[in-house]
């Protein structure tokens, strides 16, 4: 089981990574659309009419996608101080509902996400020229993320390897064990 968790832990490290990577660019994407409309408004003296929904539409996309991202690393927002004087038993089974909670957020975004782009599909935003869905695609993207992610660490947890929780276990360090 542990082998076949590493090979899924892999793959995952790799979807994970292109995800940041698409995030990092949608980031500075937008930051250039935003450059640019401040430019073409202030000295130019003329606005760019798609740059704030372009730029809003990438936004979603880097904060969805780095978000799942952070969920897989343990990086999200957390209430940690009651762990600390808990026994390991104790918090496995905090980190685990944490996960099952997370997760379940995950489904609502995909699922909730997934039916707000399909009620948009048949408009189009004007100054884009692309369908509506385009708004709502990140949210259920980051939430099929969040899912697989949070999954993924339930996985780990139950087959005794790190889940690079913040105050778990560090991955970097070799032979940890994950609780």
């Amino acid at each position: 089981m542990q082998q076949t968790m590493e090979r899924v832990a892999l793959g995952l490290g790799r979807v994970a990574t292109l995800a940041l990577w698409l995030a990092g660019v949608a980031l500075v994407a937008m930051t250039a659309v935003i450059m640019a409309q401040v430019v073409f408004r202030y000295a130019l003296n003329s606005s760019i009419v798609w740059s704030e929904p372009l730029a809003v539409i990438l936004m979603g996309w880097f904060i969805f996608l780095g978000a799942a991202v952070g969920i897989r690393e343990g990086y999200h927002l957390s209430f940690e101080i009651l762990l600390q004087v808990l026994p390991p038993r104790a918090k496995t089974v905090c980190y685990t509902l944490s996960d099952l909670l997370v997760g379940g957020f995950g489904v609502g975004m995909a699922i909730y996400g997934g039916q707000l782009a399909a009620s948009a599909a048949g408009v189009t935003l004007p100054t884009l020229g692309v369908t509506g869905a385009v708004d709502f695609l990140p949210l259920l993207m980051g939430g099929v993320l969040i899912v697989l992610f949070s999954a993924e660490r339930l996985a780990r947890r139950a087959a005794g390897l790190p889940t690079a929780r913040f105050g778990e276990v560090d991955l970097s360090q070799p032979g940890t064990q994950g609780v």
